[in-house]
């Protein structure tokens, strides 16, 4: 019986060949568009499931308030003390890990010469890392590493880049080729789907040993620490939080015994990745919102594909209504047929099924490419893969067989053998409602697919400020001594100002497009109480910033090496002339401000520019003057030879600071990597949404092809009573263009919510607009017409004699 059942299915396929191609075309790329989007999901959705007691691990988030108790920073890396308070407090913590980002390093093997390894991931860690995260120690006591001063532990990487084949435990490397180190262990590599990727491990009693502030360990106003908790089982994090802000109001505060306005809460380790994005976060982390939108567009995909497949089978259940008759008439009953079709549907997801795959195999590099991710071909041997693979299959061959087999399967015997079949418009509100809702599935994604690539363009071309064109920065060396630092940075730009392709050079503690993690609080004007300080971001720079990124002054002077006592003088931009109570720039020209308790004079104001991306608001600035910052070097240079700056910096750079890697990037590009989650989304957004409406046509067309079939007689009426080519390809395309427009009335709207929530999360942002939807509804409706017309124009210009002679 199942044979004859296959032979069966197999035939009709073969027979409908069209209508087969469409379906398993369709299908298929909505299967493989499905299985993409979902093992991009599946990747970001699995960050730092790999550690064992991932389910007890929570990272503590700071929240600063200003005087007015408001929200003030969301911080990743909050106050050093706060993990100490917890461990005291909270019997439910069971352990605690501090991680302390340091600052890009040299590391060499003690006793070497040449080129030191730089190391952009390095670590101060408390013991317990290891004892926490899953993370395998290679080499080395897991009892015993980093609990003493001065050892640290080398990734995997790390160890074979410094040491070979070699066994560096026990061995010393330098740091900046200053002080010493001794390597006590050797862990893995931490997989790609970490929120963190330390290259290296220092024990974080070095730290604690060698920093300026004796009460670190309890202070609640130095922030830089990343603190995760270890909750014992069984503890409850959301009862845990609830008696966090009696503790903050008993315990948090100042030397003097001023309350300090902050707020703690708990993030599961699993949800870092994608709902974080806090000052001094350890790494960039997702956007989970991105991840389910893009979960979303997958379904769009999917069900447009199995909507073609009901709406053509139930289309062409008059052709089969005499079949069911027959069948039924020798004795099948219902089930049988309803079992018939649901294998015919099967049989169709399975080869749809296997196209899938050949097609994401083929596509995968560019999936890849697009998307930012490292997708391979080992997804194949994953559950999750063939898991996601099997549940499509299955629900697809339900889902589109499903109504169209109790649809064909319910006609009667007698009327259908009499010639009373049933009128070809069976079912047919149920598929205008089905092609409606293709359309305004794909009208709502290539509505949202123009708004993301409108707010790309508005902010790629809004004026940010500063200059950045033409602007090489090269980054600070890290293997020289801080006391001769300044002396070399002055010969550097002597030396370079000598060389025409070099216009300025500054030194600066952040770039613009770099954020700036020097948050400062407690700043007032001098003579106003404690309770009148407000936080601040601070930027130290030499005397040439503003010269060479072309800061507008709106009062004041900038800093220049030219005056004595420059560094009591600072700087702010508007919005921090704001935050500090002044209305116009030159009032505030000569005022002192309390920073810490010592007083700098304001020497001048500066425009806003925009030190990170469109996405995030123009944060109040304070520049502190230091002429030998350590920080990056830019410099800008003449566009006519840009090849050949790069080597006259490099030769003067190097004979400067031997040893040190010459590292350098163009402002302009370094800028725009701020928007590159944005253009990938954009991308991956794009490249789907017209998938959507390939499929969405695909079962168009075939409906349309039926559809004129079924009216050829018609048509050739009509010709023979007079009606025009033009007139009959109207009457045609308007039921469509009808549904179109059902399509747009529904999506428009809620594209425009869904755009206007997405716009919300950037602070310079543009208007949702009417050209985003009225261009989408000409594309959907010329697309419609193309689809309709070709079949429409055949049979409009054939010979009506055929016409009516067909049956």
């Amino acid at each position: 019986m199942w044979m004859n059942y296959i032979k069966i299915a197999w035939r009709n396929l073969s027979r409908n060949r069209m209508f087969s191609i469409i379906n398993i075309l369709g299908l298929a790329i909505g299967i493989a568009a499905s299985l993409l989007i979902l093992q991009y999901v599946s990747n970001e959705l699995s960050y730092d499931s790999f550690h064992e007691k991932k389910d007890r691990i929570y990272r503590v988030q700071q929240q600063r308030m200003d005087e007015g108790n408001n929200l003030s920073t969301n911080w990743a890396a909050g106050t050093f003390g706060i993990g100490t308070h917890l461990k005291n407090e909270f019997t439910e913590v069971e352990d605690v890990v501090k991680l302390i980002k340091a600052q890009p390093l040299l590391m060499n093997v003690a006793g070497k010469s040449g080129e030191g390894l730089r190391i952009e991931q390095a670590f101060w860690a408390t013991p317990s890392f290891l004892k926490v995260f899953s993370v395998p120690l290679l080499k080395g006591d897991a009892a015993t590493v980093l609990s003493e001063p001065n050892t640290l532990l080398l990734s995997e990487t790390v160890a074979k880049k410094l040491f070979g084949e070699e066994d560096p435990v026990g061995k010393n490397v330098l740091r900046n080729q200053g002080k010493v180190f001794r390597v006590v262990g050797v862990y893995a590599d931490l997989p790609e789907n970490s929120h963190i990727h330390p290259q290296t491990l220092t024990s974080y009693s070095t730290f604690f040993k060698d920093a300026e502030s004796p009460g670190l360990e309890t202070t609640w106003t130095w922030d830089g620490c990343l603190t995760y908790v270890l909750l014992r089982p069984g503890s409850d994090p959301a009862a845990m939080e609830a008696r966090f802000p009696g503790m903050v109001q008993r315990l948090a505060k100042m030397k003097d015994g001023t309350p300090v306005h902050v707020a703690y809460s708990l993030q599961a380790l699993s949800d870092i990745h994608l709902y974080s994005h806090g000052r001094m976060e350890a790494e960039p982390n997702g956007d989970g919102n991105t991840v389910y939108l893009l979960l979303g567009i997958a379904l769009f995909i999917i069900v447009i594909a199995w909507i073609n497949y009901i709406n053509l089978a139930t289309a062409r259940a008059l052709n089969r209504a005499v079949e069911v008759g027959v069948r039924k008439a020798v004795g099948s009953q219902r089930s049988q047929l309803v079992w018939q079709f649901l294998l015919e549907s099967a049989l169709l997801n399975a080869l749809a099924v296997g196209l899938a795959v050949l097609l994401m195999s083929a596509v995968m590099p560019l999936f890849n490419d697009i998307s930012g991710q490292s997708l391979t071909m080992s997804l194949f041997g994953s559950r999750v893969f063939w898991t996601a693979l099997t549940g499509l299959y299955l629900a697809g061959s339900l889902l589109s067989g499903m109504y169209p087999a109790f649809v064909l399967s319910r006609f009667k015997p007698v009327a259908v053998l009499k010639g009373k079949m049933i009128s070809s418009r069976q079912g047919a509100g149920l598929r205008k409602a089905l092609v409606v809702f293709q359309f305004a599935a794909s009208l709502f994604l290539l509505v949202g697919t123009l708004i993301v690539f409108k707010q790309i363009r508005f902010m790629r071309s809004q004026e940010l400020g500063f200059q950045m064109e033409q602007t090489l920065v090269v980054k600070a060396p890290m293997a020289v001594d801080d006391a001769i630092y300044g002396q070399k940075l002055a010969t550097l730009r002597n030396n370079l100002r000598n060389e025409s392709l070099i216009r300025e050079l500054t030194a600066s503690s952040y770039i613009p497009g770099q954020p700036v993690d020097f948050n400062a609080a407690g700043i007032r004007l001098r003579g106003e109480d404690f309770k009148m300080g407000k936080e601040y971001r601070v930027v130290t720079t030499d005397g040439f910033f503003v010269q060479a990124f072309g800061l507008k002054l709106l009062a004041g002077r900038g800093f220049s090496d030219q005056f004595g006592g420059e560094g009591q003088s600072v700087m702010c931009n508007r919005t921090g002339l704001r935050k500090l109570g002044f209305a116009k720039p030159e009032d505030a020209i000569g005022k002192q401000i309390n920073f810490w308790e010592q007083f700098y004079t304001i020497v001048g104001v500066v425009d806003d520019f925009h030190q990170e991306s469109l996405r995030e608001s123009i944060e109040p600035l304070i520049f502190r003057y230091e002429p030998g910052v350590k920080g990056a070097i830019s410099m800008r240079i003449t566009a006519d030879n840009a090849q050949q700056a790069i080597t006259k910096v490099q030769q003067q750079y190097a004979a400067l600071f031997p040893g040190n890697p010459f590292d350098y990037f163009f402002l302009d590009q370094y800028f725009d990597n701020q928007y590159k989650a944005d253009q990938r989304f954009g991308q991956v957004f794009g490249v789907f949404t017209g998938l959507a409406i390939f499929v969405a046509c695909l079962g168009l067309f075939g409906l349309a092809s039926f559809t004129v079939m079924q009216r050829t007689k018609e048509i050739g009426v009509r010709k023979v009573l007079g009606a025009s080519v033009p007139q009959i390809l109207g009457l045609l395309y308007r039921e469509y263009a009808t549904l179109v427009l059902w399509a747009f009335g529904m999506g428009a709207p809620l594209a425009w919510w869904f755009s206007a929530r997405w716009l919300e999360g950037y602070a310079f942002r543009t208007g949702v607009g009417w050209m985003p939807f009225v261009l989408p509804l000409l594309i959907v409706l010329a697309v419609a017409f193309l689809t309709v017309g070709f079949q429409s124009f055949r049979a409009a210009t054939a010979n009506p004699v055929k016409s009516l002679r067909s049956e």
